[in-house]
């Protein structure tokens, strides 16, 4: 298969699929680090990170998300991140069920992977599959493994990071805690057709805020939503698109962080710690990471 943006284009669904697979497989192969160099150096959409803890309503949302871009004539392309079977390795991967998705809308693109034992919410394969759909959609949804203490890369990965807080679980205390307090860009309190319970919580959040050593510039902004009855879904995606066009100069800093945080993931996955203190020596190819991979590892 060649592995060329342009040629992944013209297949469709099957030449992304195939080259995800292949990218999976190799990752560290010429023509996969070529195909992302590739995909690095093209015209960009923008990347949405969705965290929270399981059974938060993350997938719920994205549907409706889903929805509303599409109706937007947005393409949108998802990655669904499920955690791993400690025993087996396996995971159920049910995103795809979940969404409940037209498979022959060609505008839309939803992967499962399986985290595996990487920790911090993501499958270790998730940043260079993101970087590759990036360059094919207009808006790519990252949905995290229930978020802990620790599992914070999505915000080293996302534009934006949304997190959801469910009414009544007690999140609105451990989003206190170090490490999370520092991930999202939006809040997102879930089920707010619990009505009350919802209210509390989100007053809970905004204290948590104040009372935590929050250091963002601005204040983030908190929105009571439901899946179910579809409410505030617009006025979610509407302060997503806003902090995205008030932060475009801040987008390509990001794009920076990703080739970095790629390169030093992958060293420490192909070499351990060890290998990290040979990158500290090597200035970062801005232009292509994933070839200095190559460089590096000679």
């Amino acid at each position: 298969m060649l592995m060329d943006i342009n040629n992944i284009k013209k297949n469709g669904k099957t030449g992304l699929a195939n080259a995800l697979v292949e990218i999976e497989k190799n990752p560290f192969d010429k023509k996969s680090l070529s195909l992302l160099t590739q995909a690095y150096k093209s015209k960009s959409g923008s990347i949405l990170g969705i965290t929270g803890p399981p059974g938060v309503g993350k997938s719920s949302l994205i549907k409706n998300l889903i929805s509303y871009y599409r109706n937007k004539k947005k393409t949108i392309a998802v990655i669904a991140v499920d955690p791993s079977s400690k025993k087996t390795k396996g995971a159920l991967l049910g995103d795809r069920i979940r969404l409940e998705t037209d498979p022959n809308d060609k505008g839309l693109f939803i992967r499962s992977m399986a985290a595996r034992d990487k920790l911090g919410g993501l499958a270790s394969i998730t940043l260079s599959s993101t970087i590759l759909l990036n360059a094919l959609f207009d808006i790519t949804i990252i949905e995290t493994v229930g978020v802990g203490q620790s599992e914070t890369d999505i915000s080293n990965i996302a534009d934006t990071v949304l997190f959801c807080v469910q009414p009544g679980s007690g999140d609105s205390l451990q989003f206190m805690k170090a490490g999370i307090i520092e991930i999202p860009d939006i809040i997102a309190i879930t089920k707010s057709d619990l009505g009350d319970v919802a209210v509390n919580t989100h007053n809970d959040v905004i204290n948590s805020i104040k009372i935590g050593n929050y250091s963002k510039d601005q204040d983030i902004p908190i929105v009571l939503i439901s899946s179910k009855e579809e409410k505030n879904i617009q006025v979610l995606a509407s302060k997503i698109e806003e902090q995205q066009r008030n932060r475009l100069n801040y987008k390509n800093k990001k794009k920076e962080i990703r080739g970095i945080f790629w390169l030093e993931e992958s060293i420490k996955e192909q070499f351990g710690i060890s290998g990290l203190k040979k990158l500290k020596n090597i200035g970062i190819n801005k232009n292509s990471p994933f070839l200095e991979f190559l460089k590096i590892t000679k």
